[in-house]
């Protein structure tokens, strides 16, 4: 298992984390299996947000005593009203719903304390006034949660939330059909059939924009909806009309700009060793430019996907990188400190490029690689 900085919080997260789908199964007895084939496999994170207390309390069984082993993202205003699951912007219930979360559970502490499921700029407006993050603000001071997060399905709303300098953490869908989808307040426009009847060119530049935000300003992100619900898994239920392997989807999330951790939604033990298997895929089996470039519908042409099918350069530049610290640059409009040191660290620079031209001829999107190189040598000055 490899482990990734989450952003600027100072954890270090299993790239391969653990959703909360399969906890409901076996009437919450699949909640043990599962936190113990994780554990076994090395995976040290796990997206606890329903409020069912059947699924808190066998989470609670689960990591007891073995708490330190694992890197807890627990979510407020995620509540258990009248038999059923509430999201909530009222105060009083956001503090009575993280109280039965420590209680249910036995946490003493969360590591990330996520805000729950904001796609409206009127959502995220309730959340400030109505005390909801002034409440996240006061745990942290506590003790109580390690560190603040915000999920979302709305790149817009993310933006503004991560603008307030507050949230740490974001929780958001990102796989290469949603990545297609302009901002919505309504999260079902990202599955659609009728919103993937166009055409398209290249990734929503918003959603560009957020990843680019989150990795300017130390905001790890972690992934929800990798697999689009397992649609993106089957050629006639995928949005794209083309299936993806389960290694692609969680290659082309993990390439992202910012992202530390893809949460693995698995319902059994099964379930997650499919996903588990990432980590021991060869490079083809991960490739998913082939694939993407064979969406119908859809011209990634000129964007850089960060695939690596560039690869190998005989100067032994790491293309991607460099085209992602440049790509870092132009949407801030300036050089920040820590992308140029990010920059800096590299073994090779867009200065060492010699512009033979063998990176481009094997880019299946056609991006002007040795072009980037120049400019990234102009930028950063070598």
């Amino acid at each position: 298992m490899k482990y990734r900085e989450l952003g600027n919080t100072g954890l270090k997260v299993s790239e391969i984390g653990l959703g909360c789908e399969g906890f409901a199964m076996e009437d919450g007895k699949m909640a043990a299996k599962l936190i113990a084939s994780a554990e076994k496999h090395g995976v040290n994170f796990f997206d606890l947000y329903s409020p069912d207390p059947v699924i808190r309390r066998s989470i609670g069984d689960a990591i007891k005593g073995k708490r330190d082993k694992f890197i807890v993202q627990g979510h407020l205003c995620a509540i258990w009203k009248n038999g059923q699951y509430v999201r909530t912007r009222n105060l009083v219930e956001t503090e009575r719903g993280f109280a039965e979360l420590m209680e249910i559970t036995g946490l003493d502490y969360v590591d990330i304390g996520m805000i729950h499921y904001c796609d409206a700029e009127s959502d995220w407006n309730k959340i400030v006034d109505n005390g909801i993050l002034d409440f996240a603000v006061k745990l942290k001071k506590e003790g109580r949660i390690g560190h603040i997060g915000l999920s979302s399905h709305n790149p817009l709303v993310a933006m503004t939330a991560i603008e307030s300098g507050l949230i740490e953490v974001l929780m958001f869908s990102i796989n290469p059909c949603y990545d297609l989808q302009p901002p919505s307040e309504d999260v079902e426009d990202l599955w659609a059939d009728e919103t993937y009847s166009k055409e398209y060119t290249n990734m929503d530049p918003d959603r560009q924009a957020l990843y680019e935000l989150c990795q300017r300003k130390g905001v790890g992100i972690t992934v929800m909806k990798c697999f689009g619900g397992g649609d993106l898994l089957d050629a006639e239920l995928s949005p794209a009309g083309v299936a993806l392997t389960a290694s692609q989807c969680i290659h082309y999330a993990l390439t992202r700009p910012a992202v530390a951790s893809i949460m693995s939604g698995a319902r059994n033990v099964l379930d997650l060793a499919e996903t588990l298997a990432y980590e021991s895929a060869t490079e083809d089996e991960r490739d998913y430019a082939s694939a993407l470039a064979d969406f119908p519908r859809v011209s990634w042409h000129g964007h850089c996907m960060y695939c690596g099918h560039c690869a190998p350069c005989p100067q032994m530049i790491d293309i991607a990188s460099v085209t992602k610290f440049l790509n870092l640059t132009i949407a801030q409009g300036e050089v920040p400190e820590t992308v140029r040191e990010h920059y800096r660290v590299l073994e090779r620079h867009g200065s060492d490029c010699i512009a033979c031209g063998a990176c481009e001829l094997r880019c299946p999107f056609g991006v002007d690689i040795r072009q980037n190189m120049k400019n990234a040598a102009e930028t950063f000055g070598y």
